[in-house]
């Protein structure tokens, strides 16, 4: 379904005040009127634009509302280019105040600390939407804020941040191909549905977020319970129609502000002239060079030396050419012709680097079990690209807490990704996780979710490690072969296993070459990086980016498809060395047992201040948990052997078992006293042994008879109203059997 969008705008505030439903409206001496923009979604949800009141100081700042969620968006640049920069000096920062919830943050320190996951994912999404759109050779630093400073429970903020960054740049008159903007897209009950709420995210089969232009799209990410390929295009169809006339609505917006600010600005790029006559010196000597056996390493060092050679032809003994070019800029030149000579020989002949015609996957080999005493592992190669998975299982303890303004569920299933520097030869520092290496920690995450078995199937803990060891092009969908099999190593039983690939598009207009697998080098000089994970039975996952305009949707489904044969065909291999999870987990794995037990118990298993659970932890070597979901009460008992496992059980069942008169117990002698002995017969449960009842004959010292901690058998011959346990030692003892 596609929604309907009606926009209305105005000048001011007050004129606003009735359409916008609940948009701020403009007191007197409360500040300068706002333009606001309002876009209205079906079912009555609206989504408003508005600036010319707030951080004024910054070359655009809009304020973007959706329902009670509001997001302050600030676009600042620089006046002059960076000295010695050659890329686009572009930094994108997303936060969310907790105290836009009404939340305090959690821990000592009280204030924001170091950006969460979803504020780094959220900003990558925003970074990677604007990045293509600026022209090349911009090189003034350029600084998207994006604020959170009012959620509800409805609605998130993220894609009104990347709407926001939008008319912000727009508005700041920068250089960039814009306006774009961006949807969420859910699917409840088969229903499309464009920016959802939160409750319907929970019922929804799909979960992308989409960034485009009114011409195309430019940026795809999210996760998927195994769609199909026809489907996801019907959803990103659905998501463009939205994005068209949100952009429409951005150029109406900034219009009624007044128009764009004026920035001038200029770009440093290789001269025309420059690659022109460069061309004639380095195109047989490059395509010589792509044609001969590649070798990652040897491949690059080849091209270095093509553009010393042709540098120093050209140069001689100077520092400059007669027409004032420079050895770096000629070195440049030399590497546009070879993304010029690499794109024409895939698009007139379907020549790779490495050889591969443009369906072919890299050689594969794959290992399951190398690591000994993690719980499961596994290794899987690509080409030149290698990851090592692993996975180590805990309890509900181990869970990764989640302290977010619009999240706060701990999490018992996540996947760290690490790309070292020595992966791809480099020397460097090892520091935190970077955005790069978050985002794609979270794309394989949400790859391999839709097959991890639930809680209630499954009531463990599990923390994946994908671990890059060698890189040459996708990564990312290495991660996620490596760490399905890991999982199945591990015995995890995963519903299905999870194969990703990466698709790549070289296209000049009129010839168009898919790219199946792609190399780093494809990756750079083509113009799609399409990354997509799936089962047998559909796709789980993607992230797409897009270099060029009017992507047809029958060329999006061709590139599905062939991704879907791809993985396929990798699923193949990975299931030549493991088919299935393991019947049997790793010794070191903890063995996680699960009862229900009264709620009204719970506090009998945990005991004052813990003690009880703790005791039983000590005594048995064991982790113990305690739950109460929806009045019943979880015991999850975890053991790395049976023996202590069922030891554990044993103690709690005593613990929540109600005594019952007649029957025989071994018990503990807990204290004495005058007139008895308090004899413990399940943990924490103590009754009296009266003197009376210690022996047939005449007791005249309980000391005679026993002593603190003996173990002894009584039997229960009362339990009072008061809850309190008579206990006798008579019918057990010769010449009265035992009762």
């Amino acid at each position: 379904m596609h929604d309907t969008i009606d926009l209305t705008s105005s000048e001011s505030e007050e004129e606003s005040a009735a359409s916008s439903n609940g948009a701020p409206t403009a007191v007197p001496g409360a500040g300068p009127e706002a333009t606001v923009e309002t876009v209205e979604f079906t079912e009555g949800r609206e989504l408003s634009m508005e600036t010319g009141r707030l951080a004024k100081q910054a070359n655009g700042a809009v304020m973007v509302r959706q329902g009670e969620t509001m997001v302050l968006c600030t676009a600042t640049l620089d006046d002059e280019p960076n000295e010695g920069k050659h890329f686009f000096p572009l930094t994108v920062d997303y936060r969310e105040k907790f105290a836009s919830a009404g939340k305090i943050p959690g821990g000592f320190i009280k204030r924001e600390g170091r950006p969460t996951d979803k504020e780094t994912l959220t900003a990558r999404l925003v970074d990677r939407a604007i990045r293509p759109l600026f022209p090349d050779g911009f090189y003034n630093s350029t600084h998207v804020v994006c604020f959170v400073y009012s959620a509800d429970d409805e609605h998130d903020a993220d894609v009104l941040a990347g709407l926001g960054a939008s008319a912000a740049l727009l508005k700041a008159g920068a250089p960039y191909d814009g306006p774009f903007a961006e949807v969420r897209v859910g699917r409840v009950d088969g229903e499309v549905i464009v920016n959802p709420t939160f409750e319907q995210r929970e019922q929804s089969d799909l979960d992308l977020v989409v960034a485009g232009k009114e011409d195309e799209l430019t940026m795809v990410e999210g996760e998927m319970d195994e769609i199909s390929e026809e489907e996801m295009v019907d959803a990103l169809d659905t998501a463009h129609e939205s994005i068209k006339k949100l952009c429409r609505a951005q150029e109406q917006f900034v219009e009624k502000a007044g128009g764009p600010g004026e920035y001038e600005y200029e770009t440093f790029t290789t001269p025309d002239a420059l690659v022109d006559q460069v061309r004639d010196a380095a195109w047989d000597r490059m395509e010589d060079h792509i044609r001969s056996d590649y070798e990652k390493d040897q491949f690059y060092d080849g091209v270095s030396q093509i553009k010393d050679e042709v540098a120093d032809e050209m140069l001689g003994e100077a520092d400059e050419t007669d027409e004032g070019y420079t050895r770096d800029q000629i070195r440049d030149a030399v590497g546009d012709i070879e993304s010029e000579v690499l794109r024409e020989l895939i698009l007139s002949e379907g020549k790779r680097l490495d050889g591969r015609g443009p369906e072919d996957v890299r050689s594969i080999w794959t290992e399951a079990g190398y690591l000994p005493r993690v719980h499961g592992s596994a290794l899987f190669t690509r080409g030149e690209t290698q990851v090592l998975g692993s996975v180590a299982m805990g309890t509900s303890q181990d869970m990764q807490p989640v302290d977010e303004v619009f999240e706060d569920e701990d999490k018992p299933f996540f996947l760290h990704y690490r790309f070292p520097p020595f992966c791809v030869g480099e020397a460097g520092f090892l520091r935190g996780p970077k955005r790069r290496e978050i985002g794609h920690g979270m794309l394989a995450e949400r790859a391999l979710d839709p097959v991890v078995p639930s809680q209630e199937e499954f009531p463990y803990t599990m923390r994946l490690n994908a671990e890059v060891l060698e890189s040459n092009g996708s990564s990312s969908m290495a991660s996620v072969c490596a760490s399905t099999m890991a999982m199945m190593d591990a015995g995890v039983p995963i519903e299905r296993p999870v194969a990703g690939v990466a698709m790549g598009l070289v296209s000049d207009g009129e010839r168009t070459q898919i790219l199946t697998d792609i190399l780093g080098t494809e990756d750079h000089v083509g113009d799609m990086d399409f990354k997509l994970t799936g089962t047998r039975e559909g796709i789980t996952a993607c992230q797409m980016d897009i270099k060029i305009a009017g992507l047809p949707r029958e060329l999006m489904l061709k590139a599905l498809n062939r991704a879907r044969s791809a993985r396929e065909h990798i699923l193949g291999k990975m299931e030549e060395t493991i088919g299935a999870p393991r019947e049997e987990m790793s010794p070191y794995a903890p063995r996680l047992t699960r009862i229900t037990i009264d709620a009204d118990h719970i506090g009998d298993v945990i005991g004052p201040g813990g003690k009880v659970i703790k005791g039983l932890q000590s005594e048995t070597n064991t982790e113990i948990t305690v739950n109460d979901e929806g009045g019943v009460g979880e015991v999850i008992v975890a053991a790395t052997n049976q023996r202590d496992a069922q030891a554990a059980l044993d103690k709690i069942k005593q613990i929540v078992a109600e005594p019952e008169e007649g029957t025989i117990y071994e018990g503990t002698v807990r204290k004495i006293v005058g007139f008895g002995a308090f004899v413990e017969i399940m943990p924490g449960k103590d009754g009296l042994l009266h003197i009376s009842e210690i022996d047939h004959g005449y007791v005249e010292e309980v000391e005679d008879y026993l002593s603190v901690g003996d173990r002894i058998e009584v039997k229960l011959l009362e339990v009072r109203g008061d809850g309190k346990l008579r206990l006798s030692r008579k019918p057990l003892l010769d010449g009265e059997g035992q009762g």
